[in-house]
């Protein structure tokens, strides 16, 4: 094992780490636990090129309970003198002790060591979670004010403005909560759907920044509020963001079931509608994703190929939260590129820009996307731009973004020369 960490190929200590068990553990064993396929396991085990996609060496080793300190993506490797180390930690670092007047936030050793705004915020944003069915006493807008309202914080989440979510959402889930009392059922079932969305744009900070538990509630009160609406397209939107659970886990296997089951839903009758074209295309560009992550090219390509379908009557725009169309397809081809490692796949998109129309955090995302994609080849200066034009398109967005900092760490170690630009860049995003 110790040679195996010291050649920095993850394809050689999967095999190493089969080989140390009592009996040996088949490829398709260990397969199973990666969410990977036996062949992909074995073309890992045979390749000497080096991987450098960050997210998936860190859920790879997430699955395999490798200690921190011998993870040598983030720099923390240090020399194993007794195989017995690697089994010393199971767990992850554990988190802060509690202390009084302290806002909590998620262990980041790569992050910089400071407070902002939504950090801040994130208790105030609980406690609107919790006092959701018993909300303070306060003056509550009306359906309409409310429904500019809630058009805002979304175009503020999609925009990545996420100091300013915090500081709005608690109060407007305040008066959505209130609202919620208003006489008529199709009054209610208006709110159900504004608060849902709501609920959406502030998943939109605490996924970003990390607090995943604060993700998964969140999303479970967007399933239970989306059925109060009664709008058949709703809950095929919380389904989408419902991923972020399972992308959090390293549960492949079910996010790709539940966002398929989702799919179902859906009333293909309905699909010449944008809307309803919208939903479903939505989903299984996301299936796409998934299925990518987990070295299933062929099911990947079939879920692009009916999301495209989809595209062909749904112009781009943003549908109950989600962009999609041509453009947003484009985005998630290089997605899946990326995650099955395809150089076609990823230059092909590297020639192609998304337009300024498109939301920002949306732009950013293919960005950084391709920048890992353009280091796994070993572009360096590409890779390097496309870091600086994600911060350009959403700053906020991609400061919070671990694969921006894990790339940028890449970098620092790896690129053949490191400009003042480079290390601006590094520190502005807490890398080292």
């Amino acid at each position: 094992m110790r040679e195996a960490f010291e050649t920095r190929n993850i394809g050689r200590i999967f095999r190493a780490y089969r080989q140390a068990q009592s009996p040996t553990v088949p490829q398709a064993t260990l397969a199973e636990w990666l969410d990977l396929t036996q062949g992909r396991v074995s073309e890992l085990e045979r390749s000497r090129r080096p991987m450098n996609d960050l997210e998936r060496l860190e859920r790879w080793c997430n699955a395999l309970h490798v200690p921190h300190h011998l993870r040598w993506f983030n720099g923390g490797i240090r020399e194993v003198h007794d195989v017995q180390e690697l089994y010393a930690s199971r767990t992850v670092d554990p988190a802060p002790a509690y202390a009084p007047n302290q806002s909590w936030a998620p262990v980041d050793q790569a992050a910089p060591q400071q407070l902002d705004i939504v950090h801040v915020g994130i208790p105030r944003l609980r406690r609107s979670l919790d006092i959701l069915d018993i909300p303070d006493d306060g003056p509550t807008r009306s359906l309409a004010e409310l429904r500019t309202a809630v058009t805002l914080v979304n175009e503020h989440r999609l925009e990545a403005r996420y100091g300013e979510l915090v500081r709005h959402l608690p109060g407007l889930l305040g008066e959505l909560s209130r609202a919620r009392q208003l006489p008529t059922t199709a009054d209610r079932r208006q709110v159900a759907t504004l608060l849902t969305l709501a609920l959406r744009a502030a998943d939109g900070v605490a996924y970003k920044y990390r607090y995943f538990d604060l993700s998964a509630r969140l999303i479970d009160l967007m399933r239970t509020t989306a059925q109060e609406a009664d709008d058949p397209l709703l809950p095929a939107a919380v389904s989408y963001v419902r991923t972020e659970t399972f992308f959090a886990s390293g549960d492949l296997h079910t996010a790709a079931r539940a966002l398929e089951l989702a799919a179902d839903q859906i009333p293909t009758r309905a699909l010449k509608q944008a809307p309803t074209a919208a939903a479903f295309g939505a989903l299984h560009m996301r299936a796409a994703v998934v299925a990518a992550r987990a070295g299933k090219a062929d099911i990947a390509a079939d879920h692009l190929l009916t999301a495209r379908h989809a595209a062909h009557a749904a112009p781009e725009a943003i549908y109950l939260g989600t962009a999609f169309g041509p453009a947003s397809l484009r985005i998630h081809e290089l997605a899946v590129a990326a995650e099955l490692r395809d150089p076609t796949g990823i230059q092909r998109a590297a020639t192609w820009h998304p337009p300024d129309a498109l939301p920002a955090e949306r732009r950013s995302h293919y960005y950084i996307d391709l920048a890992r994609a353009q280091l796994d080849l070993g572009h360096h200066e590409d890779a390097y731009l496309c870091l600086q034009t994600a911060r350009q398109a959403a700053p906020e967005h991609t400061r919070a973004h671990p694969q921006v900092r894990q790339a940028l760490s890449v970098l620092l170690r790896t690129h053949p020369t490191l400009s003042s630009d480079l290390l601006d860049l590094a520190a502005w995003a807490g890398a080292r």
